[in-house]
């Protein structure tokens, strides 16, 4: 027989997941808990789930789209994280679509948000890039992604109210908006803020308001800030007993005061100021502003140690119900609380408090799980120092209490009286009364199935008490490592034991004896159960196996994860373990060898404890999130696992001081209700009295009233019934008028009517006379027009067949011009190729010779250099006799001189006209040398022009000669080339140049240029010519045309005149007492019928 596992009820809320409450009606709200998806409804107290996906890490943020019909749930693991999207409308929350980021770099998304349409969603993921990605969720397409902080953190994301497009952005000193448009997300605005926004929400399609951390309430209009509200927290004074807790925490230091959640309604919004305060804003008609109109406080908790510790709890989400009647929260310590808006408002002059929306659930991690035989009740104890007790039947927590220190197991008595609570270094034994818990017995632990032993672990060893001594009756050692389970048989006559030593062993209770072992020291066990039958113990660990005689019969493998706890059903065909992973695997007795369970998604956390009730009906499973989660335990259609009824009791244990204390109260309750009766029947008295007393005054007003009524009533009725008399009288004198002037007017009328019928048999018959007369006319003139007509387009066709012929002679004539000219134009270019091709070659020569004349001047130039440093070595040569003989000249006698003087002076004087010679031979070979670089300079320049003329020439010559089947346009690029290189420069030597060419080839340009405009001038004498004699011709053709155009427009006239004539007979015909003149008519007619022929 197949078994199923079917989620019932689940006792807690998933932390840390960005909006994790939201109304899907009035009655219904959405909120996560373990790995799955609670819609919980509050009045009928039944919850239908929605399983995570499979391999998900956990839920990071939820959002409900705007027509609460789908729910976007953001989850982590696998590759990539992903969003997937459920219909609500389904009963099971149909899944609808996956989306992802693609292959953006994204680790998480944060927040999520539908626009107003519910058509996109938009996400936010986390750092570095914090990427904003914006999806047509429907068609699992990526809109467009942006980079949406500059790598501070981002808290919020929305859509605004009014615009698919716009989105804002809030996070770490910042307030973003985009808009989308044409693929992309645009940023276009950005304000700074030196606060952490943590929250905001829109009041309307341009204004947002938004919460800081340091509890700041700030006010923005199109991006920009305009205000700031105040939050101050106060202005409904709290009870005594909560003054202190409102500005301190329970260790003394003072609360933070931070605005973590708004919401906005009909007449404002909604906001959390700092720990379990919110406050509720209404708008003003004072430029449209905000005032804090009530302070709703969350309570005080009275099971626990400090009762004000309960309002230190910060808000994390907030949220509203369609018809705004229902305001619910969920804060970070994992409760959820709500409040009656429309009663809040009714007793405005008292303090308002929230109330837990379902039941106050675990905080921190569930480490003991222990079910009652009797009673149908389930205790748990957590990290959070409570004990609580559940009714699984009834689906409410029945009592609970906070405890000085972690209680670190539970165990419930078969009985439900009683309850055993470990802590760290002691064990409690405790009564479970009505409505607390209270202590019996310390000790310095699990009932066995009769209730009359409980044994306790203490490290590596077990203890077994009696209930009713309390006495230690064994001590069970034999463990090296730490015992992490121990469970009793069935008749509580063995117990079995498994520790992180590997080792699983049975012992009897009675004589204290180890009966049975089975040690693997490579295997760490964290669970162990027994079969009903108490032959086969199941160890969970590493792996599940199954123990008999010793030995490990099976073994199933945990792929991938750690068993943490392990049951058995009562009737043994099924075993269920939790995981690591915190789901929860079924496997079906006897154990296979392959992989063969069935796994459902559980809790976000470890499963710490499982647990089966004693009818087989349900199972119960505790894990580190803080859940307690229940199953139903089907068959696959559906059907219990029950095979005999189970009774339980519903007695409960209370003290006489309780009881007698109850009893007074009811007593003093009844005789209060006893006095309110008695008090509210005298005012009832007493208001019947003075009620019959107004009516009475009321029913004599209202008789006066009426009788007054009547009389006017009366009197109108009689002035009523005077003027029907008066309008009678009046409406017989107008008949009698009105008949007596219609009698004349129809006698008048009768005869000018014989008048007319005569007028108009006369003229009818002269319109028939006319009418004959005008058709017989008609006809004459038509015949006549048709045979003029006809000769008429006879003869212009014979003169249009000539013409057409002339047309085409002149056409053949047109057209051997055009191939004459043709034949010229192509003679006239080949000259001219002709010719510029001499002129390439003369201007090739001219540059040769110029190249060869710089060679021999720079040959010259050098023969000068030569020569000027000879001169100036004999100038040296000079110089120096000149100074030796001045140096010798004082050593030379007298006598010597006088006759060698004349010989020396002519010697001297010869020296010297050779050296003035040498100096003006030196002087003039300078000049000439200077000027010779002049001209090798000038004629090098006019060399380059030349080239670069002759490659400008060349590039207009070849742009012409792709011009040769354009006439005109050749005609054009000739004359401006002909503008362009024949305007005349005059050089430095006054000569006459066209643009840098030598005379002669100016002469030859100009000699061409005159043959060509001569040929030119003769070609354009002779075109004018044909053209005389073609226009004469077409001129003549014309004329005849024209001609026969007019005569053709004369019968027309003609013909048109005869119909006007026509057209003015019938008017002569149709007046009165006019005459037919047919003789006149058929005389005129027949003057312009000649006309006609001719």
């Amino acid at each position: 027989m197949a078994v199923v596992a079917q989620s019932s009820y689940i006792f807690g809320l998933r932390k840390g997941v960005t909006n994790n409450l939201c109304f899907l009606n009035d009655q219904t709200v959405v909120f996560p808990a373990g790995n799955n998806c609670v819609r919980y409804n509050i009045d009928q107290k039944w919850q239908k789930f929605i399983p995570g996906t499979d391999k998900s890490q956990g839920m990071q943020a939820l959002a409900l789209s705007p027509n609460r019909r789908y729910l976007a749930v953001a989850e982590s693991g696998g590759e990539r994280p992903t969003v997937t999207v459920y219909d609500l409308t389904h009963e099971q929350g149909r899944k609808r679509k996956v989306l992802t980021a693609g292959d953006l770099p994204v680790g998480e998304f944060l927040c999520m948000a539908f626009s107003p349409d519910s058509k996109y969603l938009i996400g936010q993921s986390g750092g570095p890039k914090w990427t904003l990605v914006l999806w047509l969720w429907e068609k699992q397409k990526v809109m467009a992604t942006v980079s949406s902080s500059d790598g501070d953190p981002v808290s919020q994301v929305s859509f605004s109210p009014q615009d698919n497009a716009q989105v804002c952005v809030s996070g770490f000193g910042l307030l973003r908006l985009f808009q989308y448009g044409e693929g992309t997300l645009r940023r276009v605005h950005a304000t700074k803020v030196g606060a952490a926004l943590l929250c905001h929400a829109w009041l309307s399609g341009t204004q947002v308001v938004a919460g800081t951390d340091t509890g700041r309430l700030l006010m923005f209009e199109s991006g920009y800030l305009r205000r700031e509200l105040d939050t101050g927290v106060g202005a409904v004074p709290p009870p005594p007993k909560t003054r202190h807790a409102e500005s301190k925490r329970p260790d003394g230091t003072e609360a933070e005061r931070r605005v973590g959640a708004v919401v906005p309604y009909a007449k404002g919004f909604v906001c959390s100021v700092g720990p379990g305060t919110v406050c509720v804003y209404q708008i003003t008609e004072e430029n449209d502003g905000y005032r804090k109109t009530r302070e709703i406080l969350i309570p005080l908790d009275p099971c626990c140690n400090e009762p004000s510790q309960a309002q230190q709890q910060e808000v994390a989400t907030m949220c509203l119900s369609p018809s705004e009647e229902t305001l619910a929260l969920s804060t970070q310590q994992g409760q959820l609380y709500s409040i009656n808006l429309v009663s809040a408002e009714i007793s405005r002059g008292e303090q308002a408090y929230f109330e837990f929306l379902s039941s106050s659930f675990h905080s921190r991690p569930i480490t003991g799980l222990s079910i009652c035989i009797r009673k149908q009740l389930v205790a748990t104890c957590s990290l959070d120092r409570s004990v609580r007790v559940w009714n699984y039947d009834t689906n409410v927590l029945e009592v609970y209490k906070e405890f000085q220190e972690e209680a670190l197991s539970v165990a419930l008595h078969p009985s439900g009286h009683f309850l055993l609570v470990g802590f760290t270094d002691k064990l409690r034994m405790m009564n479970l009364l009505i409505d607390d818990i209270r202590t019996v017995k310390e000790f310095t632990c699990v009932f066995s199935h009769g209730g009359h032993l409980f044994a306790a672990i203490n490290g590596n060893v077990i203890h077994i008490y009696s209930v009713t001594t309390f006495d230690n009756v064994l001590t069970l050692k034999g463990h090296n490592g730490k015992v992490k389970a121990v469970v009793w048989s069935t008749d509580d006559g063995r117990l079995v034991s498994c520790g992180t030593d590997g080792a699983v062993y049975e012992w009897n209770t009675l004589s204290g004896k180890r009966e049975s072992e089975s040690v693997l020291k490579s295997c760490v066990y964290t669970g162990v159960a027994i079969s009903p039958d108490a032959r086969t113990i199941f160890a969970a660990g590493t792996g599940l196996k199954e123990i008999q005689d010793c030995q490990v019969l099976r073994e199933v493998p945990a792929d991938g994860v750690t068993y943490t706890a392990l049951a058995v059903s009562r009737s043994g065909k099924v075993i269920f373990t939790g995981t690591s992973s915190g789901t929860i695997r079924v496997f079906k007795y006897p154990l296979s060898q392959q992989k063969d369970w069935i796994e459902y998604q559980a809790h976000c956390g470890p499963v710490t404890k499982v647990l089966v009730t004693f009818d087989d009906q349900l199972l119960l499973t505790a894990s580190g999130d803080g859940s307690l989660l229940v199953w139903k335990i089907v068959d696959k259609e559906g059907r219990g696992l029950r095979d005999k009824e189970v009774y339980y009791t519903e007695e409960v244990l209370i003290t006489k001081t309780d009881l007698e204390e109850k009893n007074q109260n009811m007593h003093e309750l009844k005789s209060r209700v006893d006095e309110l009766k008695m008090e509210k029947e005298y005012q009832l008295r007493l208001s019947d009295i003075s009620y019959n007393v107004k009516i009475k005054e009321l029913s004599k007003t209202f008789i006066r009233e009426i009788e007054s009524l009547k009389t006017q009533n009366q009197v109108m009725k009689r002035e009523g019934e005077q003027q029907a008399i008066a309008h009678q009288e009046v409406l017989v004198e107008i008949r009698e008028k009105h008949s007596k002037e219609l009698q004349t007017s129809e006698s008048s009328n009768s005869q000018k009517l014989l008048l007319e019928y005569t007028k108009c048999d006369e003229l009818q018959q002269q319109h028939q006379a006319m009418q004959l007369e005008h058709e017989r006319l008609l006809g004459a003139a038509e015949q006549s027009g048709a045979l003029a007509l006809e000769e008429l387009s006879l003869s212009y066709q014979a003169k249009l067949h000539d013409k057409t012929q002339q047309l085409e002679q002149c056409q053949a004539e047109a057209k051997q011009q055009r191939r004459e000219y043709g034949e010229n134009k192509s003679q006239i270019e080949e000259d001219r190729d002709r010719e510029i091709s001499s002129l390439d070659l003369s201007y090739e020569k001219r540059l040769f010779k110029e190249k060869e004349t710089n060679v021999t001047m720079k040959g010259q130039a050098g023969m000068m250099r030569k020569q000027e440093k000879e001169t100036q070595g004999l100038k040296r040569t000079i110089s120096e006799g000149v100074e030796t003989i001045r140096v010798k000249e004082p050593t030379v006698g007298h006598s010597l001189s006088v006759p060698w003087e004349p010989t020396m002076e002519a010697e001297l004087e010869c020296f010297h006209q050779k050296n003035t010679k040498l100096e003006l031979c030196v002087a003039d070979l300078k000049m000439k040398l200077v000027a010779t670089d002049k001209e090798r300079n000038r004629e090098t320049q006019r060399v380059k022009q030349c080239k670069a003329t002759v490659d400008r020439f060349q590039a207009d010559l070849n742009r012409c000669a792709t011009l040769l089947q354009d006439p005109k346009q050749l005609k054009k690029a000739m004359r401006e080339m002909c503008d362009k290189y024949s305007s005349a420069v005059v050089t430095e030597r006054g000569q006459v140049e066209i643009a840098g060419l030598e005379p002669d080839l100016h002469m030859e340009y100009v000699r061409q240029r005159d043959h060509l405009e001569k040929m030119v001038l003769s070609l354009k004498t002779q075109l004018a010519r044909d053209s005389e004699v073609q226009g004469s011709r077409s001129a003549e053709g014309s004329s005849r045309v024209t001609r026969l155009n007019g005569e053709e427009e004369e019968v027309d006239r003609m013909v048109q005149l005869q119909r006007a004539q026509i057209q003015q007979l019938k008017p002569e015909l149709q007046g009165q007492g006019s005459a037919f003149r047919p003789p006149s008519t058929a005389t005129s007619s027949s003057t312009r019928l000649p006309a006609l022929h001719t």
